[in-house]
């Protein structure tokens, strides 16, 4: 049982500093690369799957909130407003009100639904201290967060390709969902008054869980405030349960800032928005994998994905040579010298990195590496070429698989 919070920084990945304050961790450089490799993976996944991506500011004014119903729906969780001149403006809760406004910018047709708008961008909660913690709950929030804008009649196909996009990027991250809920409103006014609405948006988003064959459980209380959705659940090292992707099918929004489009009848319409999250904030989606991998990332996300090792100093030409090579492949590789230990010793200290390429005397007077992997697997001695060329097909393939044979 692994903890993110003891193991992160163990691993050199995050740290946090009482002078930049609770619940805003920092990135150390190993971290920044996992980060990093996980928001390509995501851009990469969303572009292939029709995404246009956009940047949009961290800050709007308090009325773009009021519009949205965040400042009447959701202030409690947000930071206060800051004056700017005769206005006050508000670090933003959520993408999804700047995404609308970037929608209505312009006239839109039929012709371009879906639009599938998508961003990695910074949020803020204003979390009370007790609940923050390392990586889960923190109040700085890199979010992957997407919204479609779309007919009524691709709503549902819409939502349910995003779930499957969900499904896939688990396989490829080697994260198991614990399970799915479709997440409803509770009593109160925490939610937007509108019975038709809510019934609508229910039922289609039951449709998509339907017809994906996905076994889940439903769950009062759990809604967004303008909307039901469905919640694809993790647990932690400890069992305990928390949200990392969503997918919403969204009334309220469109209605509030006047979204539409034009038909093929020449008529306005009002389109459906879909909210959609395929990892959740970078900030979880790390933590989990940390938990889920013991710090034994996927070779694609690995800090370090190769490590060269000669067995004495008569080999390091040998093995700087195999070092500069990886390197100008793209591997993120390092050299492991005789000076920093006996081999066991350096074999040890790399035991989570993937590959592990053994230059000894043998190996370098026949040109061949000795290869171990992470898993405690020996492989056949290779040529260099060979070695690299097998690696960088695993890492350009992602998934979990270690080792391929050619």
């Amino acid at each position: 049982m692994y903890d993110h919070r003891r193991l992160g920084r163990e691993l050199g990945l995050f740290d946090t500093d009482p002078l930049m304050g609770a619940g805003l961790p920092y990135w150390l450089p190993d971290g920044a690369t996992v980060r990093h490799e996980l928001e390509e993976y995501v851009r990469e996944l969303e572009r292939a799957a029709g995404y246009r991506h956009v940047y949009s500011p961290v800050l709007g004014k308090r009325e773009l909130y009021e519009i949205s119903g965040h400042w009447s729906h959701y202030s409690d969780d947000m930071f206060p407003p800051m004056k700017l001149g005769s206005e006050e403006v508000v670090l933003r809760p959520s993408l999804c009100p700047h995404h609308a406004l970037i929608y209505r910018s312009r006239s839109r047709s039929y012709r371009e639904l879906p639009l599938r708008i998508a961003e990695l961008g910074g949020m803020y909660r204003s979390e009370l201290s007790g609940v923050l913690g390392g990586l889960t709950r923190v109040r700085a929030i890199q979010l992957n967060d997407a919204h479609i804008f779309c007919t009524l009649d691709q709503a549902v196909e819409e939502a349910r390709t995003a779930l499957t996009l969900i499904t896939r990027a688990y396989a490829d991250l080697g994260i198991r969902a614990s399970r799915h809920r479709l997440s409803l409103p509770g009593e109160g006014g925490k939610y937007v008054a509108d019975p038709a609405l809510w019934r609508r948006a229910t039922a289609m988003l039951k449709e998509v869980l339907d017809t994906s064959g996905v076994t889940y459980e439903s769950a009062e209380g759990e809604a967004a405030f303008y909307g039901p959705k469905i919640d694809v659940q993790i647990a932690d090292a400890a069992g305990r349960e928390a949200t990392l992707s969503t997918v919403q099918i969204d009334f309220h929004q469109p209605e509030r800032f006047d979204l539409h489009y034009i038909g093929a009848d020449g008529a306005k319409h009002r389109p459906v928005m879909v909210h959609r999250s395929v990892i959740g904030s970078v900030e979880r989606a790390v933590a989990h994998l940390v938990e889920e991998h013991g710090g034994a990332f996927p070779a694609w996300l690995a800090p370090v994905q190769l490590v060269v090792l000669p067995v004495s100093e008569a080999q390091e030409g040998r093995a700087y040579d195999l070092l500069r090579l990886a390197q100008l492949q793209g591997l993120r590789a390092e050299l492991a010298a005789p000076d920093q230990g006996s081999l066991g010793a350096r074999i040890r200290a790399a035991r989570l990195v993937p590959y592990q390429a053994v230059i000894g005397e043998r190996e370098a007077a026949d040109d061949l590496v000795a290869v171990r992997l992470r898993d405690g697997r020996r492989i056949e001695p290779l040529s260099p070429a060979e070695l690299l060329h097998r690696v960088a097909a695993r890492v350009e393939a992602r998934g979990t698989v270690l080792w391929a044979d050619a």
